[in-house]
């Protein structure tokens, strides 16, 4: 369920926290206008100018990468678990960014501005049918995870004024959702890039300086595990397995299906994908990506000494008693170094944080719709450039008020649901389907398609037939028994499924497609058109 614990800090802290996040809002907002596509140009709409350097390409690529639940959840699940915790931080980077240094340069080779443009390249006879395929797993994607950021923003709301009622959290989601959609109807990627880079920034600052305070505290790697072990209430248990994951078969079976789940969704959101085509050239992209990796690393680490700094010096009894979950162990821990001061910055942070995400997840989901749906599938490639950017703008404004009727509808649905469904769909049916275009020369149309809408229509139905939707106190709906899947998260057995369905799909048959490969491969390897022969 949604964080419903009492109020971790006092109005003063409430006061403070709105005072930097209504001045960044008010700065963003005011740049992203100013930096806004002025003429008929899609490209600068969805792309910006591609002149930024590597730094703040690698910085907005950090912060389209890391949302609320990594300042939040990854401390919340690091604070009462110890060593679970921190494998799973490990694992998360360390896949993620094998999957980045893989796939990064190919796509931006192959790409244009969205991922079916590159689909469109590489399958030209199937190209329709499988950008409607991609827009809709795309939809799929954002719309679940900007539902998760929007409802997000309510419960961290709460960690300020207990439960709220039903007019703050429609006040709330309604202030946050039009914020996002002037980021991205106005500003376009442009925009939503301001916002990303301020919050990188503020982020990696913020975390780095947290972390520092708790090393002051515990000025040794030891000094810091064995003072959290004492105050676990487990002892050294604390820093072995087994405390999250290995109560059966059934929890370490969730955690394995979790995990790749994770990584890899995380690796193929459409709006991750899209910002690794604003790169102007390779050299950039490469700069960028090496930036991003070491940022998005920094970060990491920091979450790492920051849920464990929690239970050492609020310790484990209070964390648990403010919120089972563990999610305000960060706010506890900075209203304890820090006070009010400190609380109110990290508290800015999830905000802004929140705010950047959201924005990028509209943009993505507007792009898809204007220039895969509407420009390829409903125009066949017929519409003009203003007429693709009028369509688009608008488009951002539908997904946005979607996102907050949807979240105002969705009130009391756990966050983390939504968002590890949408990872699910994204390595399930757009990663296979990205590998296998970029590196498989037998993939054909028919499974793309296949491997499509397999891998979104095989998450869902999991999740639907699962502990989640049914059979136990904490489902959607208690009162009902149809979960047939014993696991709450359906990686295991979705992703190999979407990989599967793709080389079903493209092995029977005769593969039209072999003969466009290879003009593929020659643009994929050396970023340009081959040469007429």
């Amino acid at each position: 369920m949604v964080t419903t614990a009492a109020a971790v800090a006092d109005r003063f802290s409430l006061q403070l926290t709105f005072v930097p996040f209504v001045s960044v809002v008010v700065v963003t907002l005011f740049t992203a206008l100013l930096t806004a596509p002025q003429g008929d140009e899609i490209s600068e709409f969805y792309l910006g100018d591609r002149a930024m350097s590597p730094l703040r390409n690698g910085l907005a690529m950090c912060g389209d990468h890391l949302s609320a639940a990594t300042l939040l959840g990854s401390t919340g699940l690091v604070a009462p678990t110890g060593y679970d915790g921190l494998l799973y931080l490990g694992g998360t980077v360390v896949a993620w960014m094998t999957v980045l240094l893989l796939i990064a340069e190919p796509l931006h080779r192959a790409g244009r501005f969205t991922l079916g443009d590159t689909l469109a390249l590489r399958l030209p006879r199937k190209q329709r049918p499988v950008r409607l395929a991609l827009s809709v797993c795309t939809l799929a994607i954002t719309t679940l995870y900007l539902v998760a950021q929007l409802v997000g923003s309510v419960a961290l709301l709460t960690q300020f004024t207990g439960e709220p009622g039903a007019t703050t959290r429609t006040l709330c989601v309604v202030v946050i959702g039009t914020i996002v959609i002037v980021y991205a109807s106005l500003g376009g990627m442009p925009g939503a890039t301001v916002i990303q880079i301020i919050k990188a920034v503020m982020l990696v600052s913020g975390v780095t300086i947290t972390a520092v305070m708790v090393l002051h505290h515990h000025w040794n790697v030891n000094a810091l595990l064995g003072a959290a072990a004492d105050h676990s209430g487990h002892g050294t248990r604390f820093l072995e397995p087994g405390l999250r994951y290995g109560a059966g078969t059934a929890s370490k079976l969730d955690f394995f299906s979790l995990e790749p789940a994770i990584v890899l969704g995380l690796a193929a959101l459409p709006h991750v994908l899209m910002r690794l085509l604003a790169p102007r050239t390779g050299a950039v992209l490469r700069s960028s990506v090496v930036w991003a990796v070491g940022l998005v690393g920094l970060v990491w680490l920091a979450a790492g000494i920051l849920g464990l700094g929690a239970t050492a010096v609020v310790g484990r009894d209070t964390i648990a008693g403010t919120d089972h979950k563990g999610d305000t162990a960060v706010l506890l821990l900075a209203h304890a170094l820090g006070g009010g001061v400190l609380t109110a910055l990290l508290s800015c942070l999830a905000f802004v944080t929140l705010l950047a995400v959201a924005a990028g997840l509209t943009l993505a989901a507007a792009s898809s719709l204007a220039h895969d749906l509407y420009s390829a599938v409903i125009r066949r490639g017929r519409a003009s450039q203003r007429e693709e950017l009028t369509v688009a703008r608008p488009a951002a404004v539908v997904i946005g008020v979607l996102g907050i009727l949807l979240a105002l509808l969705a009130w009391g649905t756990d966050t983390a649901t939504l968002a590890f469904l949408a990872f699910a769909i994204a390595a399930s049916a757009i990663l296979p389907t990205i590998v296998y275009t970029l590196f498989w020369r037998g993939f054909t149309g028919r499974g793309a398609l296949i491997g499509l809408w397999g891998g979104l229509l095989c998450s869902v139905g999991l999740v639907v037939f699962s502990p989640v939707v049914s059979s136990t106190p904490t489902s959607l709906y208690p009162a009902s028994d149809f979960a047939r899947f014993p696991l709450q998260n359906p990686g295991i057995v979705s992703i190999p499924a979407g990989f599967l369905l793709g080389w079903l799909g493209s092995v029977p048959g005769t593969r039209h497609e072999d003969a466009t490969y290879e003009d593929f491969e020659v643009r994929m390897l050396v970023g340009s058109d081959p040469a007429p022969s």
